[in-house]
């Protein structure tokens, strides 16, 4: 009850209750951003962002999704976009190389890896494999949702997952062998 409330009173424009669904759901948006942009500046100014266009198209809420999910996606979106207007790059990936993955395939570690070393080996993936790996580990987001935020093919972001599960495997196991940094 609360959420249509407020969500249809930020429809009419009532500033009360834009500030009652930001302060709501800020401090967690932020945790989303950070994720991404690894910068406490950063975040904020994606997060900053992130609210500006969703009171901007709060008309577009339907309420098939909660309020938060619905935002969620705009946080991971802006995230995204900034990243990638730091870095100016723009990645191809041969079809030809396609594999499919199980979704509910093996992702367990060693329990001798902490998360802090999980979060840094993340972290040392390429863009292409980290956002996809982010998003489908700690964001939960299925192959379609992935695809659509990235905007890539579904078998796309299945390759990319695969890859970037087989890196970073690669990377804990260098960790755990001591021969990684």
């Amino acid at each position: 009850m609360f959420q249509s409330n407020v969500v249809e009173k930020c429809k009419a424009n009532d500033r009360a209750a834009q500030l009652q669904l930001y302060r709501k759901y800020c401090d967690g948006m932020y945790i989303v951003a950070m994720r991404f942009v690894k910068n406490a500046d950063d975040a904020e100014d994606v997060l900053q962002e992130s609210f500006i266009k969703a009171f901007e198209k709060l008309h577009q809420f339907k309420g098939d999704v909660t309020f938060g999910a619905w935002l969620k996606r705009i946080v991971v979106n802006k995230s995204i976009d900034f990243l990638k207007s730091k870095t100016d790059k723009e990645v191809s990936l041969d079809d030809s190389y396609m594999q499919l993955i199980d979704v509910n395939d093996d992702w367990k570690v060693p329990s001798t890896i902490s998360i802090e070393q999980v979060r840094c080996a993340i972290n040392k993936l390429q863009e292409k494999y980290k956002y996809v790996v982010l998003m489908f580990l700690l964001e939960g987001y299925d192959h379609k949702e992935i695809a659509e935020v990235l905007n890539i093919s579904a078998s796309a972001c299945r390759t990319r997952l695969s890859r970037g599960k087989s890196h970073l495997k690669e990377l804990l196991k260098e960790k755990n062998y001591g021969t990684g940094s």
